[in-house]
């Protein structure tokens, strides 16, 4: 059983927002509140929504607070427990999520809009506004926090946290059926790595795309076919070949990557009642709009769990039994905290595959 044995909270946090910087401080390790756990950290993924924080790339929104520690992808060990909590235990396992607590009462969160939660007083989101899983020890709901299966590796589960339920929530949502074809764009990266397995999981045939050197990845992932979009010259060519290898066009297109250009293509990429599936948030605005007369003349639809609203209680535990029965495994680096700001300018070249998670024992 962890212990508190140390003195200090190592915490990595966004030293400039706007820039990539980020420092490395000694902390005091905090204290629960009642309703509140302190959970020994041993790992945090890594995602593309900590970077696009880090650099206030999300408008319409306030800046990142300078000092902020940021991370949403956390699991540990409870090591302390607040006044009143009765349903979580010392000593079990739980992960913290995008969204570190929120009221469960509100008309948003009934219907499981959770992360989207309409209390300002309940609501919390990690990594933002809220100290985030960047740290040793973190503060959060009792009430919100997610037990981890015991037979799932604590590494591996840290990006399913935000990531795996992503993409899970996205494929449930779309109505996906038996042997649909589902298309998953930046399916090499952290989101779309995880989007093949778990369509694999639900009985889908899964096309990736991504660039050419990506391939052997997303094939030994289990993609029935890939495409390279850099070796086709036109939008138009990408997209006949999408629908000669899907025998007419796919049923969802699942945006794993941070693309505007992605958003324009995915409509042409469909068949009838196809279904598009926001899930990366370009850092600009989107610059290829949607074409409405496709999406009128196919049925379309457009739905939304984006990569920084992710699923709700029900579906994070989906996910993970998925995961506990060996059907979804975790491709990460395990890198060091101190690592975290070469992390993000790795992220930021596209220069990694799968998810980093930082090894925070």
């Amino acid at each position: 059983m962890a212990s508190l044995t140390q003195t200090v909270n190592r915490a990595a946090t966004y030293a400039e927002p706007g820039t990539l910087k980020i420092c490395i401080q000694e902390l005091p390790i905090p204290r629960p509140a009642a309703g509140e756990i302190l959970v020994r950290l041993a790992f945090s993924g890594v995602c593309h929504t900590d970077y696009a924080f880090c650099m206030n790339k999300f408008r319409g929104i306030p800046a990142t607070p300078k000092g902020q520690i940021g991370g949403h992808e956390g699991v540990g060990e409870v090591v302390a427990v607040g006044d009143g909590v009765r349903t979580v235990a010392v000593g079990s396992h739980v992960g913290i999520k995008y969204t570190a607590a929120a009221c469960l009462n509100c008309e948003n969160c009934l219907v499981g809009g959770e992360s989207s939660c309409t209390s300002t007083a309940t609501f919390k989101l990690s990594g933002y506004m809220t100290p985030g899983t960047f740290q040793q020890y973190c503060i959060t709901s009792a009430q919100y926090a997610t037990p981890i299966p015991a037979s799932l590796d604590l590494a591996a589960a840290a990006p399913l946290m935000c990531g795996g339920v992503s993409v899970y929530a996205g494929l449930k949502r779309s109505g996906l059926q038996l042997g649909d074809w589902v298309v998953v764009s930046g399916a090499g990266g952290g989101l779309g790595h995880l989007a093949i397995q778990y369509a694999r999981a639900l009985g889908a045939r899964v096309l990736a795309i991504d660039a050419g050197a990506k391939e052997a990845f997303c094939r030994e992932l289990g993609a029935d076919t890939f495409v390279d979009y850099r070796a086709l010259d036109s939008d138009e060519r990408l997209a006949e070949h999408i629908h000669r290898l899907t025998e007419g066009g796919a049923k969802v297109a699942l945006i794993c990557a941070a693309s505007s250009k992605a958003y324009g293509q995915a409509p042409s990429w469909l068949r009838f009642r196809g279904c598009v599936v926001a899930l990366g948030i370009p850092d600009a605005s989107v610059s290829q709009a949607i074409s409405i007369f496709q999406v009128v003349s196919l049925e379309l639809r457009l739905i939304a769990t984006a990569g920084v609203k992710t699923g709700s209680r029900l579906e994070v535990k989906e996910c993970l039994d998925i995961a506990a029965r060996g059907l979804v495994k975790t491709k990460l680096q395990l890198r060091k905290l101190d690592e975290l700001e070469t992390v993000f300018h790795e992220m930021h070249a596209g220069q990694v595959a799968g998810r980093v998670v930082l090894d925070l024992q």
